[in-house]
């Protein structure tokens, strides 16, 4: 007994001793357990980590190359963009642009529709063999790559196959592990093509790669729109200038004849004026001294016709003086006598020379001239011709009970000077041709009216010689008024 109890009291405490130890193994392996948890999530954020900084590093050198990139594309825009000749845009692409860009390798065809076939205009980074085999194959595939650049989609060496041209042909063709293919603008006469590409291994094409061949290739085809529109403007510009020159010698070849053709015209007009002034003395004279009754008493008859004679004789007279004051102001050999010159005075006599015909013909005569535009630079004489005509032809014009006014205002550093009347009006269409010599207008008065078309020729010459313009403005059945310029005192 005394040894069960022995044993008793042996086992049991190494038995509790034993359980204790079993608790402490456990929480041991738990805590081991955890530890080990722990180690695997920090290497699960290591590993986290490592890939999130090489992506970072990635996307940084992605960045920096598009930087890079659009730095290179930025400064050979701008050259490009410099020039309007077609030639010079393409040997603006330089080698180091192309580095920049991340290639060595490039050329550019545009299509000839006169020839019908691609034209190379610019290659790099090949040989001259290399090249031709390059010619070769694009021409010989022209219309598969015309239909490429109708689908004006960018191809490059990580596009998928296509019923175009694939890739894999392009990278052995073009000596290319990495590539871009981008058209030209679809325009008629921009069609083409710009090739870049690389035989470095490690380039990966990206699309932000595609997007800036894309953005070089829409530049091209602008700058050699522009080119394009320049050479025919400039072109059209020579024709121009071509065709000005040849038609101012014409014109001026033309003026001369019309001078010597005016001049003749006018010595022509001036002698002939002087004959019919001797025959016409003498018929009015023989004329005159019949009507006296010195050779006999005239029978009625007789004595009407003379008269008629007479009459008539006096208009001749008047209308070959016209002539000659024309003819010699026309040519310059009457210069003008200015001094300063009254217009309420010159106005005042041509009313009274004509006051019998305005009261036989029941007109009223109004003038009105303001202090301001009262005194002028003119020939005395010769202004009071233009009045007398102006009125007079307003007076032809205007029927009973009418009114015409003589109105003047200042305008700088002339005297403006107009002639209104309330008569029948000058049709628009012949109000250009109405200061021509012998120029009558077609109307009812015209034809009753006797006159020779001269009255307004001269006082054009003479407010022309004196430095100032006339012109007319006038409406049917609503009267004229006719305006002119003289020059006043400083």
């Amino acid at each position: 007994m005394l040894m069960l109890l022995i044993y008793a009291l042996t086992v049991i405490p190494l038995s509790l001793l034993l359980i204790y130890k079993a608790q402490g193994l456990n929480q041991l392996q738990s805590q081991v357990n955890s530890l080990k948890k722990s180690l695997d999530d920090m290497d699960e954020q290591a590993k986290l980590i490592v890939r999130t900084d090489m992506e970072l590093n990635k996307l940084q050198e992605e960045l920096d190359k598009k930087i890079v990139g659009l730095y290179a594309l930025q400064r050979l825009s701008r050259i490009i963009s410099m020039t309007l000749e077609e030639e010079q845009i393409f040997k603006r692409i330089q080698p180091e642009y192309l580095s920049d860009l991340g290639f060595e390798k490039a050329f550019g065809f545009l299509w000839d529709d006169t020839k019908k076939q691609f034209i190379l205009h610019f290659c790099l980074g090949y040989s001259d063999d290399e090249t031709k085999e390059i010619q070769l194959f694009i021409n010989n595939n022209k219309e598969r790559c015309l239909n490429f650049i109708t689908s004006e989609k960018t191809l490059s060496s990580i596009s998928e196959s296509n019923n175009l041209i694939t890739p894999q042909q392009l990278s052995d063709i073009f000596k290319a592990h990495a590539f871009i293919v981008s058209p030209l603008a679809p325009q008629k006469d921009n069609r083409g093509l710009i090739f870049v590409g690389t035989k470095n291994v490690e380039m990966l094409v990206t699309e932000g790669d595609e997007e800036l061949i894309k953005i070089l290739a829409t530049q091209l085809a602008q700058a050699l729109e522009n080119a394009r529109l320049f050479e025919k403007t400039w072109r059209a510009q020579q024709e121009l200038e071509k065709k000005v020159t040849e038609r101012t010698h014409e014109l001026t070849v033309a003026m001369e004849e019309v001078k010597k053709i005016s001049a003749r015209k006018t010595n022509f007009v001036s002698s002939v004026s002087h004959e019919l002034r001797t025959p016409l003395t003498s018929v009015k004279g023989y004329a005159a001294i019949l009507l006296t009754g010195k050779l006999g008493e005239l029978p009625k008859e007789v004595r009407e016709r003379l008269e008629k004679i007479n009459r008539h004789s006096d208009e001749l007279v008047h209308m070959v003086n016209d002539l000659l004051d024309i003819s010699r102001i026309e040519s310059g050999k009457v210069t003008m006598k200015t001094e300063i010159c009254n217009l309420r005075e010159i106005t005042s006599k041509a009313e009274d020379l004509l006051s019998g015909q305005l009261k036989e013909r029941k007109l009223s005569l109004n003038i009105e001239i303001p202090p301001e535009a009262n005194l002028v630079m003119a020939d005395r004489t010769q202004i009071e011709r233009v009045f007398i005509n102006l009125i007079g032809n307003a007076m032809k014009f205007t029927p009973a009970e009418g009114k015409i006014t003589i109105h003047a205002r200042k305008t700088e550093k002339m005297a403006e000077v107009n002639v209104s009347d309330t008569g029948c009006g000058i049709p628009e269409e012949a109000q250009e041709a109405i200061f021509e010599e012998f120029y009558r207008v077609d109307n009812a008065i015209n034809q009753e009216v006797k006159g020779t078309g001269l009255g307004l020729s001269l006082v054009k010459y003479i407010v022309e010689a004196h430095g100032g313009k006339i012109w007319v403005k006038s409406k049917v059945s609503l009267g004229s008024t006719f305006s002119f310029t003289l020059p006043q005192t400083s």
